[in-house]
């Protein structure tokens, strides 16, 4: 069977098993499971922390999981991203006590308070930039307040808490995360390419509905460039030979100015309809 790291809780968690269901696969209905079996799909689930689930990845002991583009990077395992999934997107910055910073050059000989301490410590030395990491396992942001550091690298979302401790943004994001599989770095186990296939699928499910109208059959090259679809549209002939349906993929967020543009152009009976399931 294939072995599959989840995480069992969190930001990532609902979404991941979110995902899996949609992609057909059991998930569990008890958080307390932390292990599920899916003798029908020959691949079997364990719910960890998203923290451990790299660790457990890089050292072979399962194929594949799902973590944070971030935790995977801060664990240093050897391991490698096989694909995007599209969700809980964050952002890792440097912060410092308001006016103090303005650029991370002027982090040199500085302690800076974080989490993910290995993904900092590649980061700054990627730059020369000769700084002290201070590992936390939480509440970074009050680790300047209380002289533990003179400036703090985290996972911003909103920046309401910084904020709130009188701290600022500076400098570019040190790295843009995301939800990815990852797997043993050189290794292909049995069913992945199965997974891969159906993850997409529901990637491509959520960004594009399937689109149905009428049009005249003269202006069906006009219509066809508003409505390209992946190949090309699907042209079918209507009882009246002067008209024909098109059957096309669109992404989600185009649908309404299509359907005007469409509409301006002669085409009627437009229709859309989601996609709950697809193989590109």
């Amino acid at each position: 069977m294939l072995r599959v790291a989840v995480p069992n809780k969190g930001s990532l968690s609902e979404s991941a098993s979110a995902m899996l269901s949609e992609a057909g696969y059991r998930q569990r209905r008890d958080s307390r499971e932390l292990v599920l079996v899916d003798p029908d799909n020959d691949i079997e689930f364990f719910f960890l922390r998203p923290r451990d689930i790299a660790v457990y990845v890089g050292a072979g002991t399962l194929d594949v999981g799902i973590t944070g583009r971030d935790l995977f990077l801060d664990a240093e395992v050897d391991a490698e991203e096989l694909m995007n999934l599209g969700f809980a997107k964050s952002t890792f910055r440097f912060a410092g006590p308001a006016g103090d910073f303005t650029s991370v050059d002027q982090l040199e000989g500085k302690r800076l308070a974080t989490s993910y301490d290995g993904l900092l410590r590649n980061y700054l030395a990627e730059r020369g930039i000769n700084a002290s990491v201070v590992r936390l396992d939480g509440a970074v942001e009050s680790s300047v307040r209380l002289g533990v550091a003179d400036a703090i690298a985290d996972v911003v979302e909103t920046g309401t808490t910084l904020r709130a401790a009188g701290m600022e943004i500076f400098g570019e994001p040190i790295l843009k995360s995301e939800a990815i599989l990852i797997g043993r770095r050189g290794a292909s186990p049995a069913g992945v390419d199965v997974l891969i296939r159906r993850l997409r699928g529901v990637q491509v499910a959520h960004q594009y509905v399937m689109m149905d109208y009428d049009v005249r059959r003269e202006l069906v090259d006009a219509a066809a460039a508003l409505t390209p679809g992946l190949e090309s549209p699907t042209v079918s002939p209507l009882q009246d030979s002067g008209w024909v349906a098109v059957r096309s993929m669109i992404k989600k967020s185009d649908t309404n100015r299509i359907m005007d543009e469409l509409y301006d152009l002669g085409a009627r009976a437009i229709l859309v309809s989601t996609i709950h399931a697809c193989r590109i």
